[in-house]
């Protein structure tokens, strides 16, 4: 997994200052580590939003004036309810050793047999929660969709993890992540089929 150096600046939580931020093109953020004293500081929201808007997930070093750098991953992202604009972020900290859960991006990989007969891809569950050391943790986890015939879905649990050492995937097993829906030209031929025909 790529890392990302992100420069942060230290703040002073007042009132009103996280709005003067936004307006300036900053996002307020939090940095916290399990044991520690939860840090206040803030990020440009350009830089911030090429990486939450990204296909990929990362590990970011986050920079201080001082030179001095902590290692963390993005943990929640607060959008604007109107204009979509990012308002508040998370960071949470780690060591190498540490066991952490991480959003990772879905990839889809093959021409799916559905898609070929006229079928629509629609990936479901865009990221999917992966826990294991951050060394082991893939940009993002590819998924298969060569077999996947119209109507039918991938579930969490179908999907293997033989290439992604010691990690495992939190969320439902029973979740579909991609499936292949009929086109309204098929839906509405077989609705045909199915009408009774009149005497």
């Amino acid at each position: 997994m790529e890392t990302i150096v992100l420069g942060v600046e230290p703040r002073v939580i007042k009132k009103k200052e996280a709005e003067k931020l936004r307006k300036n093109g900053i996002v307020p953020a939090v940095i916290y580590h399990k044991g520690e004293e939860t840090v206040a500081v803030s990020v440009n929201e350009l830089a911030l939003r090429k990486l939450v808007h990204s296909a990929e997930s990362h590990i970011i070093d986050l920079q201080f004036p001082d030179g001095k750098i902590k290692r963390s991953f993005i943990k929640d992202v607060q959008f604007h309810p109107v204009t979509d604009r990012i308002i508040h972020t998370d960071f949470q900290l780690f060591s190498a050793e540490e066991i952490i859960e991480l959003e990772v991006p879905v990839a889809v990989s093959g021409d799916s047999i559905g898609v070929e007969k006229g079928g629509k891809l629609l990936i479901i569950l865009h990221a999917l929660t992966i826990k294991g050391k951050p060394e082991n943790m893939p940009d993002h986890l590819v998924v298969d969709v060569t077999s996947l015939a119209i109507g039918h879905s991938i579930h969490v649990k179908e999907i293997p993890m033989d290439a992604y050492t010691d990690l495992q995937i939190m969320d439902d097993p029973d979740a579909p992540v991609i499936t292949v829906l009929a086109s309204k030209k098929e839906v509405e031929a077989t609705a045909e089929e199915a009408a009774p025909t009149a005497s």
